[in-house]
């Protein structure tokens, strides 16, 4: 009778000690997603202010300069609900601009141009990049939340499910090419 009693305790207690680790191993990944989606905000707030900083230096023409900044500004101004769509559409403005080499080598030439090129390459670089981390941390807790020990035992508490951040970004191709050089 007591041997039977002491292997019931101890099954309940790696079951006990399986579920506390993967709780914390969940824990942990939601971790990892709020600190991947503050680096992909603090990326996305650099590129618009980026681009906004560059369509108010005079450097690129009247019209171009109110299209990125009106783009830039309502990525900057988006509510959360919204963020995605803007984003997008800054990336759509920044693919339009910036489209040909030709209007790159034009915002170098121009006095501070070489900064804010390089600026604004390295901003578009970079958010994919932040993204990519953000999703790829959504994707994994999703998993692991999908499991049924998850579910049954409400490893994960009262946290949100986790949303991946879909917009476009890919980036001009004639910006990629002066980030990479």
């Amino acid at each position: 009778m007591t041997s039977t009693l002491i292997w019931i305790v101890v099954a309940l207690v790696v079951v006990g000690l399986y579920l506390s680790w993967t709780a914390g191993r969940l824990d942990r990944l939601h971790a990892r997603i709020d600190a991947a989606r503050a680096a992909l905000d603090a990326q996305l707030l650099r590129r618009a202010s980026v681009a906004q900083e560059l369509a108010t230096s005079g450097v690129l023409d009247p019209a171009a300069s109110i299209v990125l900044y009106e783009a830039a500004h309502a990525a900057r101004q988006a509510e959360e609900e919204q963020r995605e769509v803007a984003e997008s559409e800054l990336s759509q403005a920044l693919r339009a601009i910036f489209g040909e080499p030709e209007q790159v080598e034009a915002v170098r030439e121009a006095p501070g141009g070489e900064e804010a090129a390089r600026e604004l390459a390295q901003a578009v670089r970079r958010v994919p990049m932040a993204r990519r981390f953000h999703n790829d941390s959504v994707r994994a807790a999703r998993a692991l939340r999908r499991h049924r020990k998850v579910r049954w035992f409400r490893l994960a508490g009262h946290a949100p499910f986790p949303m991946a951040f879909e917009m476009d970004d890919e980036p001009p191709v004639a910006l990629a090419d002066r980030a990479a050089s």
